[in-house]
């Protein structure tokens, strides 16, 4: 019998603010955290709204040597981390050496250092190969971004980054799964990361025309998923991240888990680079073989927390693809789009998803999907439009994830009662 995994922590670190209270707070009372955008001078876009993390310096976090060297999702990354291993029961101060050696490190990010990169391109392009700095290749490199946690806290076991698009944290923790069922690892940390609000990234988004444009003088109304009169994501970031357990691990220590993670399914259309298929088969199909690989039949299901960009297409298709998987029962239990609060943190939304459900599943309400004031006709399902959270008990939540390139990708969360981990 293979092993099952159990979250035992959580941290984020968002456009709500650092930290899980804050997130919690945000999500509970309904405050949308998109905002004018001041990153950088955006006069010159059509574009001039994101979410970004508030009253956020990235050099006050670190060693006075890294700064300047280290992307801006670094030291997000970092503080989101070390508030799951804290909330886990562990000191990184303290963590004992065998404990450093085996734990292991999965993060999904979708750009991962890519603003320190166009920084670095834009010094170059400016004032010549003088301008680059030494750090220029390693530290602009995706996979450099799981090296960074496991410097920071010496830990010595697998070190990866899983980098699929808008499905990056859904597969890492996916992958996390996997390792603590096979055995492989008694502890995972995972989740997700990203910090690209750059001005190219913009630039390419609203030349796409995937980004609201029509919001920017009520820039807290922009993120509208499901909503008919939607024009686009807001692009966000931040980075949300968990401790994965073992049960054997968990009960050595005594230790009381937050849910289990136990279902995981991947697809993909292999249709198109940005368009997705109308009919949202393949996407039901990863809701489909995560809720098997759980054991969970559809009508256990208690809430989906869906993808939810705010794009027409988006959408509309993963509506089809909810009824798809669940039937007649899809009509019958909420749904949250969380992009409605904190727009779209891109490679991190799946970590994003799963940590607004875990905090729901624990404190006894679902999210609300902020700015739905008239439902998309073809958006018919309860998707909790409401200022605030809703009272409902969740025992099994469908986390759902889509994203650029056809892939599909879903979690099923399960509650546990107090030490309940066998």
């Amino acid at each position: 019998m293979q092993a099952r995994a159990f979250v035992s922590g959580l941290g984020c670190a968002g456009p709500h603010g650092i930290g899980t209270a804050a997130f919690e707070s945000g999500l509970r009372h309904g405050r949308t955290a998109t905002r004018t955008l001041t990153l950088f001078d955006a006069t010159d876009l059509p574009c001039r709204v994101a979410a970004q993390v508030p009253d956020f310096d990235p050099e006050a976090y670190g060693a006075r040597r890294d700064r300047g060297r280290v992307a801006r999702v670094v030291p997000l990354a970092l503080l989101a981390a070390e508030e799951a291993l804290r909330s886990a029961g562990f000191d990184p101060a303290t963590m004992p050496p065998a404990l450093r050696r085996d734990l292991y490190v999965v993060v999904g990010s979708g750009a991962g250092p890519v603003e320190y990169a166009e920084r670095q391109y834009r010094d170059f392009f400016a004032r010549g190969p003088r301008a680059v700095g030494p750090y220029s290749v390693p530290c602009a490199t995706p996979g450099s971004l799981a090296s960074e946690i496991s410097i920071r806290f010496g830990l010595g076991g697998m070190s990866t980054v899983v980098t699929s698009g808008c499905t990056s944290s859904t597969d890492a923790l996916g992958l996390a799964l996997e390792l603590v069922r096979g055995g492989r690892a008694e502890r995972v940390l995972c989740g997700g990361a990203d910090a690209c609000i750059t001005p190219a990234i913009l630039a390419g988004y609203c030349t796409l025309g995937v980004v609201s444009t029509a919001w920017n003088e009520q820039p807290e109304r922009a993120a509208r998923p499901m909503s008919a009169d939607r024009d686009g994501f807001v692009l966000g970031e931040g980075a949300w991240f968990v401790v994965l357990e073992s049960a054997a691990a968990l009960r050595r220590r005594e230790r009381a888990a937050w849910a289990e993670l136990a279902g995981y399914g991947v697809t993909c259309e292999a249709y198109h680079r940005v368009a997705m298929r109308e009919d949202g088969v393949e996407s039901a199909r990863a809701m489909t073989l995560a809720l098997a690989d759980a054991g969970v039949e559809a009508a256990e299901v208690d809430y989906v927390n869906v993808h939810g960009t705010g794009t027409a297409l988006n959408d509309r298709v993963e509506t089809r693809a909810v009824k798809h998987a669940l039937g007649v029962h899809a009509e019958r239990i909420p749904l949250s789009a969380t992009k409605s609060l904190i727009g779209h943190p891109q490679g991190a939304s799946g970590a994003a998803g799963v940590a607004a459900t875990l905090l729901g599943m624990r404190g006894g309400w679902v999210p609300p999907t902020a700015n739905l004031e008239h439902a998309d006709a073809e958006c018919d399902l309860d998707y909790v439009a409401a200022s605030a959270a809703r009272l409902h008990r969740v025992r099994v939540a469908l986390c759902n994830g889509l994203g650029f390139g056809s892939r599909n990708a879903a979690l099923v969360l399960r509650a546990v009662d107090g030490h309940d981990a066998d």
